[in-house]
């Protein structure tokens, strides 16, 4: 019998393939995810979830178990000698109800991990462990993956394939897509998880910076006694092994003979692997994560933009496979790797310095929160599109602060979150082109909110009371916009709102009723009394 062919393939269930998985599931297309390894990663690693990635984990339905697994991050505390300075690492948290969380969150990646599962499983996808990619195969039509199981080797065959399965990536070798770069072999930090006996306080991340640009620093993990200790080794080096010797290094570095660790429950060494693929995407098949990008991990971005990546192929996925235009799967790597490239040089400058204990190193602000990430010059966010005071196509939609008609404080990201595209009307001429609109039946469905627009025809009307939304969004008169469901602006029109949206939305979703592209859009509105 002949297995039936799924929409998506995703090899590796890191958080990466994990919040793909869960995207594609919420949109009901059939999905299987696997991984070679015997259960989940249960080390810390990445342990920073800034902002940007807050906000994706809200619509994907894992925020509550993220935010409940962590904590803000602590002072550092930088021990010279029997002198200890505390230093704010983090940068004053923008304020403002555009943001609606402020500040990168610190809790430990198997955490994280454990979130996802749970959202995968809610949607009744289960991640198959001990499954190992052998090799790929595709046509036009599909892909074959030759999958190695226990019970033998599994043929899967799915429209498109998704690599999320870190930086060896079996999928990427597949492709034979380069991955440029290097790896300074000289450069080892020991990276442990342990309890810690000696009274080493939990509100500092502690750092004793030693000659040569080597140092010990201890993080507190929150929700219990671990720290994760980072070790950065010498170049002829051996990494202790064992709680005695990793204790013995501690102390010997420290000069803290109180200092000791117990319980070890995972352990790595991190070489500085800088790398990027050259491609994102092979025919049907796609890498994204450490897959396609490899960082330092100074300034938590490694994790964080690999989610991006997944938050950015997602809905694309979804919409081609329901009859969007193929090339909207071309936007994918023409978006993401630049924003890939512009995060490895902040993440290995950040890194460059820390040896130096520079302190624009230590420090994190508004560069590492990834707000401002942009696709403005992308395909899908041209520099001559309309734009407002403050935003442009491509730009994240900010959230903010409106009322029903009741006075009831509604958050515009209430209305973004979903695997939807959202309409938002600004005033009552633009609510009126707004429901003009003609939709797909196929593919994302759209939501409208009018604002300051009575009696307009939405699925909901606000009002922007405090003026939030006018100063966030830039606007001083009638405007239509339409939001991507990643959350990024896909169309801006103050002038021939109607023409204007309309074409963008037939480069996004299938045709409308039988038509075909922009003219078939334009015609159901010529049709309408």
């Amino acid at each position: 019998m002949t297995a039936p062919t799924i929409d998506v393939l995703v090899v590796g269930a890191g958080p990466v393939g994990s919040a793909l998985a869960i995207d594609l599931a919420r949109r009901g297309l059939a999905v299987r995810i696997i991984d070679k390894a015997d259960h989940g990663f249960d080390g810390s690693r990445a342990k920073g979830v800034q902002p940007r990635t807050l906000e994706v984990f809200e619509d994907l339905g894992a925020l509550d178990d993220v935010l409940a697994g962590g904590t803000t991050y602590p002072l550092m505390g930088i021990h010279l000698g029997p002198i200890h300075l505390p230093w704010r690492m983090m940068g004053k948290a923008k304020s403002g109800d555009d943001v609606p969380f402020p500040d990168t969150w610190l809790v430990p990646q198997f955490r994280t991990d454990r979130a996802l599962r749970n959202r995968l499983s809610e949607l009744g996808v289960t991640i198959e462990y001990q499954r190992e990619l052998l090799d790929l195969g595709q046509t036009a039509e599909a892909v074959s993956a030759n999958v190695h199981s226990g019970d033998g080797i599994e043929t899967i065959t799915a429209r498109y394939v998704v690599g999320a399965d870190g930086g060896s990536s079996a999928v990427r070798r597949q492709l034979d897509i380069a991955f440029i770069g290097s790896t300074d072999e000289s450069d080892r930090m020991l990276i442990v998880d342990a309890d810690v006996r000696g009274g080493l306080s939990r509100d500092r991340w502690h750092v004793w910076p030693g000659l040569g640009g080597r140092f010990v620093g201890a993080c507190p993990l929150p929700h219990g006694d671990q720290f994760q200790w980072m070790i950065r080794l010498r170049p002829d080096e051996s990494p202790p092994e064992g709680e005695d010797q990793i204790t013995q290094r501690i102390r010997a570095h420290t000069g803290n003979k109180r200092l000791g660790v117990y319980n070890i429950t995972w352990q790595s060494v991190f070489r500085p692997n800088i790398r990027l693929a050259e491609n994102f995407r092979s025919g049907r098949v796609f890498i994204a994560g450490d897959a396609a990008h490899v960082h330092t991990p100074a300034g938590a971005q490694g994790l964080n933009t690999g989610i991006g990546d997944s938050y950015n192929l997602g809905w694309k996925l979804a919409q081609v496979i329901a009859g969007a235009p193929v090339g909207l799967l071309d936007t994918y790597h023409a978006e993401r790797q630049p924003i890939a490239a512009a995060v490895l040089g902040l993440s290995t400058k950040k890194y460059s310095g820390i040896a130096k204990l520079n302190p624009s190193s230590i420090r994190r602000g508004t560069d590492e929160q990834q707000l401002a990430l942009n696709y403005r010059g992308g395909p899908l966010a041209p520099m001559a599109a309309e734009h407002s005071a403050a935003l442009h196509v491509g730009d994240r939609a900010p959230d903010a602060r409106l009322h029903d008609r009741n006075g009831t404080a509604v958050r515009l990201f209430d209305t973004y979150r979903g695997p939807h595209f959202t309409a938002v009307a600004y005033g009552p001429r633009s609510a009126h082109d707004m429901a003009l609109l003609a939709w797909p039946t196929g593919g994302s469905p759209l939501r409208r909110v009018a604002i300051d627009a009575d009696n307009a025809e939405a699925d909901s009307v606000l009002y922007d009371t405090t003026k939030a939304f006018c100063r966030h969004y830039g606007l001083d008169r009638d405007t239509l916009l339409l939001i991507r469901p990643d959350g990024y602006v896909a169309s801006i029109a103050t002038h021939d709102m109607l023409t204007t949206t309309i074409a963008v939305i037939a480069t996004l979703t299938p045709p409308v009723h039988g038509g075909t592209g922009y003219k078939g859009l334009l015609s159901q509105q010529e049709s309408r009394p």
